[in-house]
């Protein structure tokens, strides 16, 4: 028997569409039923067959599934399109107009209890939410797009979960962003759910925060396995965050051409998709891969392009993470006070809940700025706010690095005790280099 609203529903409704039409019981039962069948069916005191209820919505003109359900003829189909013109104006950078559309979705979804629709709905709002930097938002509606498919197969639970694991990686908390992706990969390998979108959206995941915690051996094996999937994904901008996610790994490996290549491959997909988001992150990578090499020119033009495209479609968090590594570029060919002015502006919009790996790299090079300029209260003062970020988020490698500087600091000053302390954290981060404290890595996938 067909999904169907209660006896009650289904006689009010049969009775309203009845006296729309202007039919008397006996029209709308003849002549496969009586009036009484009918009358007793509007009171709700009978449960109609598919039979039946095919009768009546041929004689009130309306669908099977619209008298059975209340549902619009064609209302899910309707809705699915709506959702893909969503993702489109999300994709080009509107994330305020397509959250629009999306909380529109999500009340008509709602509203008929659309289950798979209204999953979809509230993804599109926790992307939106994570496009205008409000996180909290983002996570929340991630959280209920899971409750909403808990009993829907894990595959298909997957996006909420790596929403959830980003919201809590961009908040700065790295480890259970791992442990979230981890686990669900461990699930995944383990029980032979062999899905490759799934699985290639988690590692391509895992590489950001992997790389931030020091773990680069983990971050090149998900890199490796991540590549290895793609050939049999369909989806062209889940190939194309792949292969922007690889070249992070590559470019810590020192392999430069290979990590430009990729970008460059992420950079046309996206082109080709009209992804102007993502096609903004590819310019922020490829600044970052040219600072790295040296090339500061083209790094600061590359960057430039990024952070005019994010700030265009109000990207806060992003754009103020780009001004972050702008603004190292800028210092890097003598503008020091250009970078300084640029990062205490975006300070405002990055912190401890928000960003704060990027918050700590601004505090670490306005504490290089003040060093520099001969002020060692102020340069110590940001230091000691960026250990305490870094500290916070488990951000090893770039903790280890920034213990240095203050050791020196505090070195150069006379404070000899406090310099080796400090000298002592870093150490103790660089420990286990390539691990993280999550015990061991997840299954492997069948490959």
């Amino acid at each position: 028997m067909a999904e169907r609203d209660d006896p009650e529903t289904i006689g009010r409704r049969v009775q309203r569409l009845r006296r729309e039409r202007g039919l008397t019981q006996r029209q709308l039962a003849e002549p496969a039923y009586t009036p009484a069948y009918i009358s007793t069916l509007e009171a709700g005191r009978v449960r109609p067959s598919d039979e039946a209820l095919r009768h009546l919505a041929e004689r009130l003109g309306v669908a099977f599934d619209e008298l059975a359900t209340g549902r619009p003829a064609h209302l899910a189909t309707g809705l699915r399109l709506r959702l893909t013109d969503a993702q489109r104006t999300l994709a080009t950078g509107e994330a305020e107009v397509a959250a629009e559309q999306y909380a529109a979705l999500l009340a008509e979804a709602e509203e008929y209890g659309l289950t798979a629709e209204r999953a979809a709905a509230l993804l599109g709002l926790g992307e939106c939410a994570m496009e205008l930097g409000d996180l909290v938002a983002g996570r929340q509606y991630f959280e209920r797009a899971e409750k909403c498919l808990h009993d829907a197969p894990l595959p298909s639970r997957v996006p909420a979960l790596r929403g959830r694991a980003v919201s809590h990686y961009l908040a700065g908390e790295l480890r259970y962003a791992c442990y979230l992706l981890e686990t669900t990969l461990d699930e995944l390998n383990r029980s032979g759910l062999h899905d490759p979108d799934a699985l290639l959206l988690l590692y391509a995941s895992a590489i950001g925060p992997y790389m931030d915690m020091g773990a680069h051996a983990r971050a090149a094996q998900a890199a490796e396995f991540a590549l290895a999937l793609a050939p049999q994904v369909q989806d062209p901008a889940l190939v194309a965050r792949m292969h922007r996610s690889v070249a992070r790994t590559l470019l810590a490996e020192g392999r430069l051409a290979e990590a430009d290549s990729n970008l460059a491959k992420a950079a046309e997909l996206y082109r080709q998709l009209q992804i102007r988001t993502e096609l903004a992150n590819c310019h922020w990578m490829r600044g970052y891969l040219y600072a790295q090499n040296g090339e500061l020119e083209r790094a600061e033009r590359e960057l430039r392009e990024a952070l005019a495209m994010l700030s265009e479609k109000r990207a806060a968090l992003y754009s103020s993470q780009v001004a972050v590594e702008l603004a190292d570029v800028l210092h890097r060919r003598g503008r020091s006070a250009e970078a300084a002015r640029l990062l205490r502006d975006v300070l405002g919009d990055i912190g401890p809940e928000r960003g704060a790996v990027h918050s700590a790299a601004a505090h670490r090079l306005l504490g290089i700025i003040a060093e520099d300029g001969r002020d060692t209260e102020a340069a110590e003062e940001h230091y000691v706010r960026a250990l305490s970020l870094l500290e916070r988020a488990g951000a090893a490698g770039d903790l280890a690095d920034l213990c240095r500087l203050l050791g020196d600091l505090l070195r150069r000053t006379g404070r000899v005790e406090a310099a080796l302390d400090a000298y002592r954290t870093g150490l103790g981060h660089r420990t286990a280099p390539g691990t993280t404290t999550l015990g061991p890595a997840p299954a492997q996938p069948p490959l």
